[in-house]
């Protein structure tokens, strides 16, 4: 039991688990804002003809009364959302091209001599070096 909630534990705090938690409160609450601006502003505006508003419209058929109202507010609503998320998304992938075309244009770094021209560099110093004395004594 021990190890499946330890289990349950290191699923729940991985960064993406956390993310999407984060991500539904905020579309939770982005969802009551926009359908707050639809219940206030949109409904009574697109409603006016109506007196009881746009969510009361609707037709009898039979003895079931059939709200199109409500599901054209729904409509909208789900409009209005996508049409934000979109947009969201939009500005997320220019700024990720943005950093991506920044990291691309940095010049990549030279590569490391490796060990063999490392001790090759040495001995041709330490050859300079010692032509340099050899022409040293031979001047004397």
């Amino acid at each position: 039991m021990k190890k499946l909630l330890d289990e349950f534990k290191a699923f729940i705090m991985r960064g993406n688990i956390i993310d999407m938690a984060i991500g539904v409160i905020v579309g939770g609450a982005f969802s009551n804002l926009v359908t707050s601006l639809l219940d206030n502003i949109i409904s009574p505006i697109l409603g006016f003809f109506n007196v009881g508003g746009f969510k009361s419209l609707h037709f009898t058929l039979w003895k079931a009364n059939i709200y199109y109202g409500a599901f054209l507010n729904d409509v909208i609503n789900f409009l209005i959302m996508a049409t934000v998320v979109f947009f969201m998304m939009k500005i997320v992938n220019i700024l990720m091209n943005a950093v991506a075309k920044k990291e691309a244009e940095k010049p990549a770094e030279p590569p490391k001599p490796s060990n063999e021209e490392v001790l090759l560099t040495e001995i041709r110093d330490l050859l300079k070096s010692q032509q340099i004395q050899i022409d040293i004594k031979k001047d004397e």
